[in-house]
């Protein structure tokens, strides 16, 4: 999966639901895949993961598919020890 997304492209993360720090905030943009990534997974309440898409270049992931992302070998930020 993940050889479809380019992890230093940027990325637009959107939302369906309210689930950003602002009530009316459904999009952010991040300038890389990676970061978009880890933000959706490591920063938002695990529920919100399935109102969540990633949009980065022709590629959209959605919801699992994103943490799918999150947890793909190549993926290259440090995740949290736990």
């Amino acid at each position: 999966m993940s050889a479809s997304i380019d992890w230093s492209a940027p990325a637009e993360l959107y939302s369906s639901i309210a689930t950003f720090k602002t009530r009316n905030s459904r999009y952010k943009r991040f300038p890389s895949a990676a970061e978009a990534v880890r933000f959706a997974i490591e920063d938002l309440p695990a529920a919100s993961l399935r109102a969540l898409a990633i949009e980065s270049g022709d590629n959209r992931h959605e919801g699992e598919a994103i943490r799918a992302l999150y947890m793909a070998e190549d993926y290259p930020l440090q995740r949290p020890e736990r």
